[in-house]
């Protein structure tokens, strides 16, 4: 048996809202889902010290980059693209995968 499609979520953290929506939705119509597992907006001990929030965001960042090479496809969530999202974005489609939009204007390539 094939699973189902699966799905990263990707998009600035400060859509974490728009994310869990988004997840419903996706999970919703069988698809399984993967996103941002951190909110890096919002304040938490974890991130206190400036050289450990380095060091997090970045090992955040390999984790996403895997959950794009893991994923069928890319969901990007939100009306605003960051420079981390546009690197997202590229990398998805440097593996081939497609990437939808909850905003569609806010393609980089569009």
């Amino acid at each position: 048996m094939r699973l189902p499609p699966i799905v990263v979520i990707c998009g600035s953290t400060r859509f974490m809202t728009e994310m869990a929506e988004a997840d419903l939705r996706e999970t919703s119509a069988g698809r399984i889902v993967v996103k941002p597992g951190v909110d890096t907006k919002s304040p938490h001990g974890l991130r206190s010290d400036p050289a450990e929030a380095d060091a997090l965001k970045a090992r955040l960042g390999d984790l996403h980059r895997a959950k794009i090479r893991l994923a069928d496809e890319v969901l990007v969530v939100g009306a605003y693209v960051g420079d981390s999202t546009r690197a997202e974005i590229a990398y998805a489609r440097s593996l081939g995968k497609p990437v939808r939009f909850t905003h569609p204007d806010v393609d980089p390539d569009a």
